[in-house]
């Protein structure tokens, strides 16, 4: 069987530790030479709107977006060290990975709210990067809403793996946005309670299957080929 997958980052394969919020704050105060007054707001947008959101709330005109994100990238860079010192792998997630990335007919790659070069930093940092079709994936640059990084994988995988553009996708995600995503573009969805979010209320955004983690590496396997509401 041939199957896209794409995972999240933060809170799905990861435990940032609070260093992706200090990574918007160093960005803003290298934009704006002053910290933030609050903290930015995530839980599942992309990059673009995490700062756009923190400019507007300062009431503060946002800069061109190649500025914010080379600074997004440069604060990334800087923080990648913290982030293996304080950061971790959540459970499963390398035989996940690693299970994923050998099934004949497969594209196991990411969707994921960070910019490319900060998805990198913090899958590098716990060595996933090489479990992952990382060319292919989808990022907080790419698109601002995160329904629309769907298409941007489909387009990816199939111009570069050969893949039709057909080929069934499942996304496996942390949060509402998450499911949103999925369901706002026919995709199948595997919510996973590890972040902020419990089983409850990622099964009323409309989840149908909700795992505590990743452990079970053989029953995710099965999830993903057999997904409620994959095509």
């Amino acid at each position: 069987m041939q199957l896209i997958v794409l995972w999240d980052i933060d809170h799905t394969l990861i435990e940032n530790a609070g260093v992706s919020k200090e990574i918007y704050a160093a960005a803003f105060t290298a934009l704006t030479g002053a910290p933030p007054a609050m903290p930015a707001s995530t839980e599942g947008r992309t990059d673009r709107l995490i700062m756009r959101d923190m400019f507007r709330r300062h009431d503060l005109p946002e800069p061109d977006w190649p500025i914010v994100e080379a600074a997004l990238t440069r604060a990334g860079e800087e923080h990648s060290g913290e982030l293996r010192q304080r950061g971790r792998t959540l459970p499963g997630v390398c035989d996940a990975l690693k299970a994923a990335s050998v099934q004949v007919g497969w594209v196991s790659s990411v969707l994921t709210g960070n910019i490319a070069a900060n998805a990198r930093v913090k899958l590098s940092a716990f060595d996933l990067d090489p479990l992952l079709d990382l060319a292919v994936g989808a990022f907080g640059a790419d698109a601002e809403q995160r329904p629309d990084l769907v298409a941007v994988a489909r387009q990816r995988v199939h111009r570069h793996r050969g893949l039709p553009s057909d080929v069934p996708i499942v996304l496996v995600g942390d949060t509402p946005r998450d499911v949103e995503a999925a369901l706002a573009t026919g995709s199948g969805i595997i919510a996973v309670a590890s972040g902020i979010h419990s089983q409850v209320e990622l099964k009323v955004a409309g989840a149908p299957v909700v795992l505590p983690d990743l452990s079970d590496t053989a029953g995710l396997l099965a999830l993903l080929e057999n997904v409620p509401g994959r095509p």
